[in-house]
């Protein structure tokens, strides 16, 4: 029987996005595919998605990486989750944790016990009730069989990152060209990509195309003509500026979300030093304010220029057309504010290992995974505004957030939540209901109402069970180490493998 012949892929562009997809392909699909990632030194990538959220070591597992040496190499830090500073009102602040809160039932959530024990005066903040959250706040963490089982994630450097996969996919034998896209060929009958061009005249010739040449869409937008959806009416900030500084202090196992009047700002700890950068709209803050202001506000010594970012929320229209598939900023952004771009590049991926066209482009896969992607880009989207939309504040920003028309999707989930304490997870849905639970009680929306289950429990005994519970979580977090402790003896490890 003769040997079908390989699916040629093309990569174009590299950074976390194209050096992800390389190192997916060649591993999982192996012998079936020849994968070639063009990129070009004199394009830099956006290199700022420096933290994430705990799907990530689901991606990592198929990419067959070593935590220790992942986070040696690319001086990564964990992250329990996001600290959201003044979003609500200048002086609140609240944690996002990436664990669940209290214990729930099949009838009802947590908050419908914590709710009915708040009211009667047994509870204290929603908060205390999270393994995760309060690991986080004291700055302590472990893996392995010596404490605990924490749901984490990583802050990591993304140009490390990008070239620890390109070490391992150049090993496993991928063709990476150095050079500028220039154009393409298409072909006549399908309207298909047959090659790009480079700007060298050299052609490059696939099966299937992967644009991650970032916000432009070089191919699914500017070749392909597939439009994009604006979504700055909802979601108005449009600039970051982007500052690398020194430590001056020991790592924190969260990010930092500080609003300003404009926007926000955040803080990333890592090995070696930290990620600063500030999001604001141009309406509100021109960019050399916001420069001014990130750099008064960083603390340790600046490694870095500034880096400006322009960038317009939304989505491509289709983010698989032809023989094309965009990834990453091509095919849309949500901003950076719950750190969800490298994972929306991860599912995407995952999703087209499933459907992979061997044999062909099948309209009916195109279709369904387009489907997919909409849904749960939108699903990004309706999270990442219900931050903005429910504020107090008082500034010209905040108050046009807090009135402007939100999507009906996300209005539908505000008064549920409003109405009776209800939080629900769809099947596409990346945020689970204690995810939706802590942001809308942190951002002070209030049931009006809640679950009467809760009443079924006499009065002191949901009060002993809860403090029972916030006892238990204070014990298991006073046994861990220091967050930043374990993070230097476990990557010192990185080369021994000895176990943590």
């Amino acid at each position: 029987m003769d040997t079908p012949p390989k699916t040629r892929v093309i990569i174009a562009g590299g950074g976390t996005a194209g050096w992800l997809a390389a190192a997916l392909l060649t591993r999982q699909l192996g012998a079936l595919v020849d994968v070639t990632l063009i990129e070009s030194d004199e394009i830099g990538t956006v290199g700022v998605g420096e933290a994430t959220i705990p799907t990530v070591q689901a991606f990592h597992a198929l990419l067959g990486l070593d935590e220790r040496a992942f986070m040696a190499a690319t001086g990564a830090t964990f992250k329990l989750g996001i600290a959201f500073e003044g979003w609500a009102r200048p002086d609140d602040r609240y944690v996002h944790s990436f664990g669940d809160v209290g214990r729930s039932t099949w009838m009802g959530d947590f908050q419908h016990f914590w709710l009915e024990a708040r009211a009667n005066g047994l509870a204290g903040d929603f908060g205390d009730y999270c393994l995760e959250l309060q690991a986080a706040e004291a700055r302590r963490f472990t893996i392995g069989q010596q404490g605990p089982q924490l749901n984490y994630a990583y802050h990591f450097d993304a140009g490390r990152y990008a070239r620890f996969l390109r070490e391992r996919c150049e090993t496993a034998g991928l063709t990476r060209i150095e050079g500028r896209i220039a154009g393409i060929d298409r072909s006549a009958e399908t309207g298909h990509i047959d090659a790009v061009i480079l700007a060298n005249g050299s052609r490059v010739a696939g099966d299937l195309f992967l644009d991650c040449s970032g916000f432009r869409g070089l191919l699914i937008g500017d070749a392909l003509g597939v439009g994009y959806e604006d979504w700055s009416h909802w979601l108005p900030a449009n600039r970051a500026l982007a500052v690398q500084t020194t430590s001056v202090e020991p790592a924190r196992p969260y990010t930092r979300a500080i609003a300003h009047d404009a926007g926000w700002q955040w803080r990333i700890p890592l090995q070696h030093r930290v990620g600063n950068g500030i999001v604001y709209s141009s309406e509100y803050l021109s960019d050399d304010a916001a420069q001014d202001r990130l750099l008064a506000s960083v603390q340790g010594r600046p490694l870095t220029d500034p880096r400006l970012l322009r960038f317009t929320t939304g989505r491509r229209l289709r983010a698989w057309e032809g023989n094309c598939i965009a990834l990453s900023l091509a095919g849309g952004f949500v901003e950076p504010l719950e750190s969800t771009s490298i994972h929306l590049v991860m599912t995407a991926l995952t999703r087209l290992l499933r459907a992979f066209p061997f044999d062909g482009i099948s309209h009916a896969v195109v279709t369904q995974f387009n489907a997919q992607t909409r849904r749960e880009l939108e699903g990004v989207r309706d999270f990442v505004i219900l931050h903005y939309h429910l504020n107090q504040r008082s500034e010209p920003f905040w108050k046009a957030c807090a009135a402007m028309p939100i999507p009906d999707t996300l209005a539908e989930r505000i008064a549920l939540f409003a109405d009776a304490a209800q939080a629900y997870q769809s099947p596409d849905d990346l945020f689970r209901v204690s995810s939706w639970t802590q942001v809308m009680l942190g951002q002070r929306l209030e049931p009006r109402d809640w679950h009467r289950l809760a009443r079924m429990m006499p009065p002191e005994r949901l009060g002993s069970s809860l403090a029972e519970l916030k006892a238990g979580i204070a014990q298991q977090v006073d046994r861990l180490p220091a967050h930043q402790a374990f993070v230097d003896r476990y990557c010192a490890q990185a080369a021994t493998g000895v176990a943590a």
